[in-house]
């Protein structure tokens, strides 16, 4: 084996070459006027050079002054497109500029307190006026640590990096600024420590999750705690009524509970059958206990699909057209006016009974009487506000299972299911007293009708019962018009 021979020591002129043509722009400088000048400022009693920079900003123009540059390589000229040094030289003022002077403060600062070395990023600019990011590496060569006669810098052009990094982080403001100022709630969310849950239950061999959620409740109550909220959106806080984010996040607990708990379950089965995009409508509360309906859109986001740590929730409140279909579907089974059911209702239901042979079914068919009389004289405000009190009365009378309805202008019905005849006669007293207490509290015309009942007999269909009970109200109805008219002619 031959060992290496010691190697003959380098001459200046290796080292001039080397200085030459190093691949990173080099510069020999003399900051002797610079050390000149902090010590006339020391003596002047300058101690916090920074303020004293800051105060007059002529100062540190002064101190650029002060360096002289002694040499350059071939590297630099290159890099700020400079044909030769003469020429660089006399245009430095073009080099060092603008954003490079804040910056040199604070490499000034360091050399002020005593540091003979040290690194920074600052920009100078090409003859062309081109901005250049650059590390800047500056050291007092050995043997001039008193006088600073001698420095030497490196400079390595950083702008692609730079520019680089500038692009991200717009990407990045410009993604977050999507996501802060989404019409939308937005949620990220960390769903690591469900996906384990899940892992163990299926490393257990349970196949039907469906089946084991019913089971056991518990396991999806687990998933819901372990739910992680790594942000939200503005759009969040104005949707939960949330004054900042860290109210929201200690008050989930309210946030999401009760009805939530079945939309839920069926996000957690599908999650686990290998669905990691899905859709649904469920609700949440605001934390000032309103409840929410919204729409839900989750996805696990690409790349974290083995673990599920990085989730997005979109949430779009859904309240208000939630509000006008079931108003829509109130009107649809409901009458406007008094709030009891619709004549169309009413006939489902008498439809109902008849499938499911329910015997014996009590009915009365109700007629207001003097209503026409009333909307002649008073007009149809009064008579509308004696159809309002009718509603009450038997909205109050007809509880669960029996069923209150308006068939007609001043016609109403009612079916008590599994009702006998002394059942439906209790029903009327108690209908009677109603109507009584509502006359006493309510002032002008008082609430009068004719009243037909019936008890559907074993083998009869529904329909005839509701027919004699019909057939009872016109009788009512014709001895309250007999005695009407019997009074008016009295009164004439």
């Amino acid at each position: 084996m031959t060992l290496p021979t010691a190697a003959t020591p380098a001459r200046p002129d290796d080292w001039a070459a080397m200085f030459d043509l190093a691949p990173v722009s080099l510069w020999l400088e003399d900051f002797s006027g610079l050390a000149a000048l902090f010590a006339r400022w020391r003596a002047e009693g300058v101690s916090d050079l920074r303020a004293h920079l800051r105060a007059d900003r002529s100062r540190v123009a002064q101190c650029t002054r002060a360096i002289k540059v002694i040499q350059v390589n071939r590297r630099t000229l290159e890099l700020f497109g400079a044909p030769d040094a003469p020429t660089l030289m006399d245009s430095l003022h073009r080099v060092f500029r603008d954003d490079m002077l804040d910056r040199h403060v604070e490499e000034l600062v360091q050399l002020w307190s005593g540091a003979l070395s040290y690194a920074s990023q600052t920009v100078n600019y090409t003859l062309d006026g081109r901005r250049l990011d650059v590390s800047l590496q500056v050291r007092v060569l050995p043997g001039h640590e008193a006088s600073w006669s001698r420095v030497l810098l490196s400079l390595e052009d950083v702008s692609a990096r730079e520019q680089a990094r500038e692009k991200l982080l717009h990407s990045e403001r410009y993604a977050q600024g999507l996501f802060e100022h989404s019409p939308v709630s937005l949620w990220v969310e960390d769903f690591s420590v469900v996906k384990r849950l899940v892992d163990e239950v299926r490393a257990q061999g349970i196949e039907d999750f469906r089946v084991f959620t019913e089971v056991h409740p518990e396991f999806v109550e687990r998933c819901m705690a372990e739910i992680r909220v790594i942000d939200v959106n503005r759009q969040t806080l104005t949707m939960f009524r949330a004054p900042d984010k860290t109210t929201l996040l200690q008050r989930l607990a309210d946030v999401f509970r009760d009805e939530m708990r079945r939309p839920f379950t069926e996000q957690l089965i599908d999650l686990a059958n290998g669905k990691l995009q899905q859709h649904r409508e469920t609700v949440n509360y605001a934390l000032d206990g309103e409840m929410l309906h919204v729409h839900l859109q989750f996805a696990v986001l690409p790349g974290h699909e083995q673990d599920w740590s990085l989730v997005q929730v979109s949430l779009t409140d859904i309240t208000a057209r939630k509000r006008a279909e079931s108003y829509l579907e109130f009107l649809g089974k409901h009458d406007a006016l008094t709030k009891l059911r619709n004549r169309s209702f009413f006939d489902d239901e008498l439809s109902r009974l008849e499938r499911k042979g329910v015997q014996p079914v009590a009915m009365l068919v109700i007629d207001l009487n003097g209503l026409k009389q009333v909307n002649d004289e008073r007009g149809h405000r009064a008579g509308d506000a004696l159809l309002r009190r009718m509603g009450e009365v038997l909205g109050k009378a007809a509880l669960a299972p029996a069923t209150a309805a308006r068939i007609g202008g001043d016609e109403f019905a009612v079916l008590i299911p599994s009702a006998d005849s002394p059942a439906a006669e209790l029903f009327l007293a108690t209908l009677g007293e109603l109507v009584e207490l509502n006359n006493q509290f309510h002032s002008g015309d008082p609430l009068r009708f004719s009243v037909g009942l019936a008890v559907s007999q074993p083998g009869e269909r529904l329909e005839a019962a509701l027919h004699r009970a019909d057939a009872q109200m016109y009788l009512q109805k014709k001895a309250f018009h007999a005695a009407a008219e019997h009074d008016r002619r009295q009164d004439s």
